[in-house]
């Protein structure tokens, strides 16, 4: 298998995806449309439509009922990332290689677009109704989805994460953190695709568990890249956790043992997915190459 040409045919065909599902850029709300469809069309990893649609194909998943649910993802990270970027909270003026939203838009704009966002994400999950009303999962699907980005979830992970500035933080604290705010989308995201392809409850908690690690490796790595990397090379602002008075990982275990673990859980996370005895090759590559990437 040839990784990077395996890669670009999904990227190709999850932006035709999230294309066919953004709104269009009409009437007196026009300027938020476009808002939220600026912030969508600004490219980056699509790493989490990419982990639901694997999750589902390593199941054996067919339909087109992923997609409302792997579009709906992406608005909900999209939006977290507008006002994450906001002056009110990390007041950075570009992301993924150009200006933010509240830059383009305005801040006020830029918390309606996200709110917005947020909204349509859930308007576009229930599209998958209409694909298949007769499918029980649909309905199951969509409960993990709203759980995962809610109050108990990212946005909870994100509420104490702001609460935390500029405090001393326990271990205990910063793993609740990234459990919530960055593990709970990926594992809302491999649910999915598990559950709507027709995976058992034991089955699903497998990958719950698989996604939970897949979250923290991913976010550690997130914490080295922005002592490690430069704004041209992560497309974003670095020295960013720093200028915020954060608590990360690296603050409290140092840069070596930060790229010890994120090699370990990452290892333990595909250990995980091979115990359900299914193959997805292209999903176990995808797991190794988030552990040295560099953006």
């Amino acid at each position: 298998m040839n990784f990077d040409m395996e890669m670009e045919k999904r990227l190709a065909e999850i932006t035709g995806i999230l294309e066919s599902y953004l709104p269009k850029e009409e009437g007196f709300q026009k300027t938020v449309l476009e808002a939220m469809n600026y912030s969508m069309r600004a490219g980056g990893k699509r790493l989490r439509p990419m982990l639901m649609q694997e999750t589902y194909r390593l199941f054996g998943g067919e339909s087109r009922v992923i997609g409302p649910f792997m579009a709906a993802m992406e608005m909900i990270h999209t939006h977290s990332l507008i006002h994450d970027d906001l002056p009110a909270l990390d007041n950075d003026e570009y992301r993924r290689g150009r200006k933010t939203t509240h830059v383009v838009y305005g801040e006020a704009m830029a918390i309606l677009a996200g709110d917005a966002l947020l909204n349509y994400a859930y308007e576009t999950a229930v599209r998958a109704f209409d694909l298949e009303p007769g499918n029980p999962a649909v309905g199951k699907a969509l409960a993990v989805l709203t759980k995962k980005t809610g109050v108990y979830g990212m946005l909870g992970g994100q509420c104490v994460d702001v609460e935390a500035a500029g405090r001393n933080m326990t271990r205990e604290k910063l793993d609740f953190i990234y459990r919530l705010k960055t593990s709970a989308l990926i594992e809302g995201s491999m649910m999915v695709g598990a559950i709507l392809a027709g995976a058992s409850d034991e089955e699903v908690s497998v990958i719950e568990q698989a996604a939970a690690d897949i979250g923290l490796a991913f976010q550690i790595q997130d914490d080295i890249l922005d002592v490690t990397s430069t704004t041209e090379e992560l497309g974003k602002p670095v020295l960013s956790d720093e200028k915020n008075e954060k608590t990360t990982y690296v603050t409290i275990e140092g840069i070596e043992k930060a790229k010890e673990d994120v090699k370990e859980i990452s290892k333990r996370a595909v250990g995980t997915l091979q115990s359900l005895g299914r193959k997805n090759d292209f999903l176990e590559e995808l797991l190794v190459q988030l552990i040295d990437r560099k953006r």
